[in-house]
This record gives structure tokens, sequence and C-alpha cells, in this order.
């Protein structure tokens, strides 16, 4: 008996370690080489928010060169606008200084990442370096003598495009698309390693689709100085798209519009969006439109919101049921705005957090003063977008993408992030109203991305590997 006792356990252990060794360890990737470069790109027309009018942007575009534990090499393509108004808003400092930080910070980034050696998922990869990548915004910070630092916000943005060429590269050694790199397969760690343990034992893929839904809903973005009608031209542009709102709608068969609102103009944020409601039923008086309404953290007290909110229920019912969410209305400092809680105001709408989001610790701050909802956005890097959507899904809170007027492939993976996270409201896309030269070289091989005839974004093709841009 005590024989065949001890066979059974050394049996068990024999098992044991030879399923142990049977099983694959994740895959994982060792960057080569990043390598970068910046082009600058002209809007169509000024699009104002924030109290920033813009003309003209930045891409800080990315190559990885990576290479798996086998010996596989691949090469990943990531790119971001670096809009330095949105990123490292100033009232001291010119629009120029804060884009030659930028510059200075996305150099300083590849250097960086160039110095990394060792093995792992993308995600991990970006969890080690960030710490990095916020020590070197001090040290650009003090080298350029900036009279405030670099905000974390805005290093994100200037380490996205990073962080997407090696998802991008990961998928394309693996032969996979990001979105099937996300299961406990490839992944070394739960969500407990990134999130705490509230996600002991769960993965991404639990919160994000292997393959895109055919389609996502289009927010059309009404900026502060979009012409609305007729009378508000002075003169046309004449270059074969819209100027007007009817005529957009007309022409991308709209049913979504996003509106920039001033935040210190009460009378003229409760007209812009009467008038808006007006204009898009009076032009498709059948469509069941949908608002959401962007304040840009301009607004100077939760107080301003919940008479905004009551003037425009009062002065037009429809338009104010229309109104799906509300982007962040205050001050994106949490911690010392914290009076300005949205307890009251998500009663009546999600109020979404927007330019806050920067972290866990963010998201959960967000929740405690009334956030009911969170914007996902690809210039925050591909690795925070999907942690916060697994998050924002744990917590039940509402979810949209935004964008950054995202051109080209940055569009793609803002659209990528929109039709693979499940319960997505819709996505804005303003690059084809601000940048269309930017997307005229992708059209052809994602017509249903850049030209949009029903007022949604066909997102059944971004399947390919990687982040399946190119």
């Amino acid at each position: 008996m005590n024989s065949g006792s001890t066979l059974t356990r050394r049996s068990c252990i024999a098992l044991a370690a030879s399923a142990a060794i049977a099983k694959p360890k994740p895959p994982m990737i060792q960057i080569e080489s990043i390598t970068s470069s910046f082009e600058d790109i002209r809007y169509r027309s000024p699009y104002k928010f924030g109290g920033v009018a813009m003309d003209h942007t930045t891409l800080l575009n990315v190559k990885a060169r990576v290479r798996t534990r086998d010996g596989k090499v691949a090469e990943g393509f990531g790119s971001m606008p670096l809009s330095n108004p949105w990123a490292f808003p100033s009232k001291q400092m010119s629009y120029d200084t804060t884009q030659n930080a930028m510059q200075a910070l996305g150099k300083r980034l590849v250097a960086l990442t160039n110095t990394y050696r060792e093995y792992g998922h993308p995600i991990d990869i970006n969890t080690a370096l960030e710490p990095e990548y916020l020590k070197a915004a001090a040290a650009v910070s003090a080298e350029l003598k900036l009279l405030a630092p670099i905000p974390k916000l805005c290093t994100l943005v200037t380490a996205s495009p990073i962080d997407a060429a090696i998802h991008d590269a990961f998928g394309k050694a693996l032969g996979l698309n990001c979105y099937q790199t996300y299961g406990p397969d490839i992944m070394q760690h739960d969500l407990a390693h990134y999130l705490g343990k509230d996600f002991k034992g769960e993965y991404l893929n639990r919160y994000v689709n292997a393959k895109p839904r055919a389609e996502v809903n289009l927010y059309h973005s009404v900026g502060g100085v979009d012409t609305l009608t007729e009378a508000d031209i002075t003169k046309r542009l004449a270059d074969g798209l819209p100027e007007t709102l009817a005529e957009w709608i007309r022409f991308n068969g709209l049913h979504h519009i996003k509106i920039k609102l001033q935040g210190d103009d009460l009378k003229w944020d409760i007209d812009r969006t009467v008038t808006i409601n007006r204009i898009a039923e009076e032009t498709s008086p059948n469509v069941n439109w949908r608002y959401c309404v962007d304040f840009n953290e301009r607004c100077p007290n939760v107080a301003y919101l919940l008479e905004y909110l009551r003037k425009v229920k009062e002065l037009s019912p429809r338009g104010f049921d229309r109104i799906e969410y509300i982007e962040q209305p205050t001050a994106r400092d949490l911690k010392a705005d914290s009076k300005n809680s949205m307890h009251e105001a998500n009663k009546l709408r999600p109020v979404v957090i927007d330019e806050s989001l920067t972290d866990l610790e963010t998201l959960l701050l967000a929740r405690e003063l009334g956030y009911t909802g969170v914007a996902l956005k690809a210039c925050k890097g591909q690795s925070q977008a999907m942690l916060m959507a697994a998050a924002a899904q744990k917590y039940k809170m509402f979810l949209c993408v935004q964008d950054l007027s995202c051109p080209g492939a940055s569009l793609i993976h803002s659209a990528s992030i929109a039709s693979h996270v499940p319960g997505v409201s819709g996505i804005e896309a303003n690059s084809r109203q601000y940048l269309p030269a930017a997307n005229d070289p992708w059209r052809p091989k994602f017509p249903g991305i850049f030209t949009i005839k029903d007022g949604t974004m066909k997102t059944a093709a971004l399947t390919g590997p990687g982040l399946g841009a190119v």
C-alpha cells in the first residue's frame, strides 16, 4: 500500500512536471530599434476647441523593429498628432514653445525606448517604460526651462505612437491582429498585475473582442468657429467638401453630432446647442438624432453645466433628450477641483472623463466625483486604452471613443479601439472635416473608414495583423 502511495505521488509529480514543460511560454518580443519622424499638416479650415483655433498640427510617426525569442523579426508603425493646445495647454507659454517641447520629448522618448532590451508583451514593455518616460518629461522641462512642467497627459500623447508601433510589430511578428493577443495564452500576467485585485484571474480578452464589429456610429464634430448656415460663410472654400452643417448632414448621412462649446459664455453655449438641433431636425427630420456636448473642461463650475442643461431643456426639449453624454465639463485637475462633483449632473446625462484620465487612479477618483463614463483615446496609448476599457466595463461605466483630429494610421488605430471594445457608443473622427488631404493616401485601402455615407464607420475590415493599418 505504501509503495503504491509513493508511486502515485511520484506519478503526480512527474505528470505535473511534464505539464509544466509542455505548456508553452507566452510569446514575447524584444525591441531592436525605434525610429521616428515629424510630419507637418495643415487644416482645411481652423478647428476651435478649448478656446484655441488650430490651423495646423504635427504628426509624430514611429517605426518599431522587434524580434521574438525564436528569431522572428517584424516592423510596426504608429502615428499621432501632437496637438499641444490639448495635450499641453498653457496661458504662459506660446504655441511654438509647447510644440517644440513635445517634439523634443518625442525624440527623447524614442532614444529612451531604444535602450530597453527586456523581452515582454507590449503592455508590459509600456508599463515598464512609462515611469522612465515621465522622468524624461521632467528632464526636458528643466532643460528647456519651461514655465510649467510637461504634464502626464502630454507625455502619454507623445509616447502613444511608440506604444502603437510596438503593438503593431508584436501582432505582425505573431501573424495576429493586436486584439487577438490579449488572452492568457499570450499575456504573461492577468489584469490584477496592472489594475489591482478586483481583476484577479481576468485577462484583457474578457473585455476586448478579438473581432471588430461591422460598424460604429460616427460623431460629426461642430467646432466653435464652424459655419452652421450659408449666412455664416464669408467666402466659400470651394474645394468640393461641405461647408455648412446641413451640407455635412446630407453628405455623410449623419445622425450623431459632437457639439463643441465655450464653457465661458452661457448664452452662446445654449444658443449654439439649440441652433444645431434645429438645423439637424430640419435637414433630416426622421433621424433619431444623438448629440454629445463638449466644453473641453472650460466650465467654471458644475453650476454652469446644470444651468446650461436646464435652459436647453426649457428651450428645446427634444434637443435636450438627444444629448447622449457630456464630455469633461470642468478643470482636468480633479484633486484640485474636487468641489465640482458631477453627481447632480449625472442624474440628467452620463458625464464622461476625458482630459483627466491618465491612469487607474484618476479613473477611480472620477467615479468618486460622479463621472459615469470614460472616453477612450488612441492618443493616450494602445496599452492604456485597453486597460481603461477593461476598468470602465468592470465598473459599469459609459464608453465612447474620442480622437485628436487623427488622420491616416492614427484614425485606423482609433477606429480599431471603437470596433473591438464592447459597448462603445460611437467614435469622433473629424480629420475628414479638417485634415482631408492627410487621409487621401489611406482612402483606397480603407474606404469604409475614410468615406462616410450613412453616418457610420465601416470597421469589419480591421482584421489585419498588428493594428491593421499597414
